[in-house]
């Protein structure tokens, strides 16, 4: 089978390679989409991060080269012994996460803790390709009123639910989202379906500001040309925003949601933060949270039903569709570019 293969550091190749088997407990896929993750991006342009090199992974025991592709859809076509709840036929949606179920963490349930965690398309062959195999766990039965392209956002919109979770939004939670990437318009959409208002959202791309008014923002800033912290605090009467989530990651970004948020309120991490610096002083003497969101639990059904009931508006957030074949050219190589009016660039291996 064709499959999207990370060899090294700017090193993937679309290459013959074996069709994998179906073992205890676990479901094959015949792929429809995958989705272009950022994580996919940086392995291939700077890793690897999370790809395993030179040992191999504590719990697939597998190491480079491995098939990329997390975001992913298909149908079932065969299910090895054990499996309980998925049958062949079955349209499915997935969730990245590999998980041992024995230790402390898995057994209270919370299995992004898991000691040896792994992801599907990082530290196992992933949905690159035409065929996937992954663990029965993984694999969510999506309603007909889900297409394939939508259910390729199941994955990181799982994401988004959790990190709303996470920052307790409710009814009236006034909401700052810093980086309006795909992630970030997620959050936006879960958010508002949670009950967030207002919700003001901040990114440079002027595509990605327009994006984030259409799904829902109360209004957008570009923090190149607006103080967004003293537009926060104007729009509050000099409170500022209970919850702010720091999706981009970037330098000054933490800084940002610092700024943006009131006393005691919450800034909520869902990418890694680069800062160099942070003002724990007026953080400290404000009693402020600051919290970690890095995947999920078990919000995978949530996510489902916000894209069945339509709270998630996929079709505006999947701006390119290309074949297994240009997956550098068309995809991960114009999103290294730049964001411009691309958000999520879905795959598609040919069959």
């Amino acid at each position: 089978m064709k499959a999207a293969v990370w060899y090294g550091r700017q090193d993937l190749r679309v290459v013959e390679w074996p069709e994998p088997g179906v073992r205890e407990k676990t479901v094959k896929v015949r792929v429809k989409w995958c989705g272009i993750c950022g994580s996919d991006v940086n392995e291939y342009a700077s890793g690897p991060f999370t790809i395993p090199v030179g040992r191999v992974h504590p719990l697939t025991g597998r190491q480079a080269p491995l098939v990329l592709g997390h975001e992913f859809s298909g149908d079932v076509v065969e299910v090895g012994s054990g499996v309980e709840k998925i049958r062949p036929g079955d349209r499915i949606a997935v969730l990245a996460y590999l998980y041992c179920g024995k230790c402390y963490w898995c057994l209270r349930g919370q299995f992004s803790y898991c000691l040896i965690l792994g992801s599907t398309g990082l530290c196992e062959d992933g949905g690159f390709a035409e065929y996937v195999v992954l663990p029965e766990y993984a694999c969510f039965q999506m309603p007909e009123s889900v297409s394939y392209e939508a259910g390729t956002l199941v994955e990181p919109l799982t994401v988004a639910v959790h990190a709303c979770r996470r920052g307790d939004i409710k009814l009236g939670t006034s909401t700052v989202i810093i980086g309006l990437g795909p992630v970030g318009l997620l959050v936006l959409q879960a958010a508002k379906a949670a009950g967030a208002n207002p919700i003001w959202g901040v990114e440079k791309a002027k595509a990605r500001l327009d994006l984030g008014l259409k799904l829902g923002a109360t209004e957008v800033f570009d923090p190149d040309k607006i103080d967004v912290g003293k537009s926060v605090q104007d729009r509050t009467n000099g409170m500022r925003a209970d919850v702010a989530f720091d999706c981009a990651g970037g330098k000054g970004t933490l800084r940002l949601a610092n700024s943006v948020t009131r006393r005691g309120g919450k800034i909520v991490n869902v990418a890694l933060p680069r800062e160099e610096a942070f003002p724990f002083d007026r953080f400290f003497v404000q009693e402020k949270e600051l919290l970690a969101s890095y995947a999920y639990t078990d919000e995978a059904p949530t996510a489902l039903s916000l894209l069945a009931k339509g709270k998630v508006d996929a079709s505006s957030m999947i701006t390119g569709k290309i074949l297994l074949e240009e997956i550098l050219e068309k995809g991960i190589r114009p999103l290294l570019d730049g964001p411009g009016e691309r958000v999520k660039v879905l795959v598609s291996p040919g069959k």
